[in-house]
């Protein structure tokens, strides 16, 4: 038994220990009707707080409320005081306790639920694990019900902090939210702690462009043919402004020589829509020099398997290197067939169209680009107000002549 002796605090810190021949024993506490410190013969000189109460069914069970040497007798009272009147109005707390572990790890429910909806209903799941082994570090041995609104923001933060984007903080922020709003919509936890948090949205995208120089030391280079098929990609998409993975996904079949047309299919366009683009006459070109056609369903193909082209970014990087152009990236050929359009006077609607896009404000980023269209307006204005300064001078002197 202890009581409120000031020897107490003493005994708790340095006389806690199970008697000779027994695994365990309890020493009761006098002034707060079922708080007790369990000691176990395998940790002597400290001990465990419990509360011991009657649940619902009348049935004796025990809660813990903290090791001695994480908490003091007071505050072990305190806590065995709030507890008894949560059990007085009606709570449990060992069941509630139960159901917190009955709900599964982050790491089990992104593995056993949520990757496989991602797989059917998501193109980039597999970015989605690339970003969850950071989160996972985290957050995947905790359950569900224990991740909190404050951990994840600070999550959020060191992830920029370590030295990442702004972007890819955010990515793993989304990925968070967004796998949570499925863990609420399919009842495995009652809310989102990650709902409302703040991203950083930063313009961090970079885009490279290339002035006319560096355009015709890029295009040399391709038309070297070394290696041919990964040239003959880089020039097509230079051609056309398609993404990567739909040119390495098109086949013959998806070509309209007559009308001049690539018909690409919902399953390899990022809107998962069917999208028409037209083949201008380099992009005509382009395809005549593959030497595919007849010989394989494919546009491009690995000189190696004879299959479908899969890997290019290895000899990508060569061949930037070769052309000075060592920042330069295969997306931003895309890019760039959009400056194309637009320096040459296309309207962004029409740019829209045949970049797929599915909202002009994803297309309005390159309304930058059209700088020396847009010079050219603003010199147009320059000129008329010349023009017109200089009728205002022979008005002037109409005028003072007259």
């Amino acid at each position: 038994m202890f009581s409120k002796l000031g020897a107490i605090h003493t005994f708790i810190a340095k006389e806690l220990k199970c008697p000779d021949g027994k695994a365990r024993i309890e020493y009761c506490d006098a002034d707060r009707s079922g708080l007790y410190i369990e000691v176990r013969a395998s940790s002597p000189g400290q001990g465990t707080y419990y509360l011991r109460y009657k649940n619902a069914l009348n049935k004796t069970a025990h809660q813990k409320l903290g090791r001695t040497t994480e908490i003091s007798l007071k505050e072990a009272r305190e806590r065995a005081k709030q507890e008894k009147a949560k059990i007085t109005m009606g709570a449990d707390p060992r069941a509630e306790e139960r159901a917190r572990k009955a709900v599964i790890t982050y790491a089990d429910f992104f593995n056993d639920y949520y990757l496989p909806h991602a797989k059917v209903h998501k193109r980039s799941w597999g970015r989605d694990v690339q970003l969850f082994r950071r989160i996972d570090e985290v957050f995947g041995s905790k359950r569900l019900n224990e991740i909190t609104r404050q951990q994840i923001q600070k999550f959020h933060g060191q992830v920029k902090e370590g030295g990442l984007s702004a972007a890819s903080a955010d990515h793993h922020l989304k990925l968070i939210r967004h796998s949570l709003n499925l863990a609420v919509e399919w009842k495995m936890v009652d809310k989102n702690p990650a709902a409302g948090i703040k991203q950083f949205n930063e313009d961090n995208k970079v885009e490279h462009y290339l002035d006319d120089e560096e355009l015709q030391r890029l295009v040399s280079v391709l038309r070297a043919n070394d290696p041919p098929m990964v040239c003959q990609v880089a020039l097509f998409l230079l051609s056309t402004g398609a993404r990567l993975s739909e040119a390495l996904n098109a086949d013959w079949a998806h070509i309209d020589r007559v009308s001049r047309v690539w018909r690409i299919p919902a399953t390899n366009s990022k809107s998962k829509r069917v999208r028409a683009i037209p083949l201008n006459d380099h992009a005509i070109e382009v395809l005549d020099r593959l030497g595919t056609e007849g010989k394989s369903e494919h546009l491009f193909t690995s000189k190696m398997t004879k299959g479908r082209l899969t890997a290019v970014n290895k000899v990508w990087v060569r061949l930037r290197e070769k052309a000075k152009l060592p920042h330069l990236r295969l997306h931003d050929l895309r890019h760039q067939f959009a400056s194309f359009l637009v320096n040459a006077g296309h309207t962004i609607y029409e740019v829209q169209k045949i970049l797929g896009h599915s909202d002009t404000k994803v297309t309005e980023r390159y309304a930058h680009l059209s700088l020396k269209t847009l010079q050219g307006a603003a010199n147009s204005a320059s000129v008329a107000m010349r023009g017109a300064g200089k009728a205002a001078v022979v008005v002037q002197e109409v005028l003072e002549a007259a």
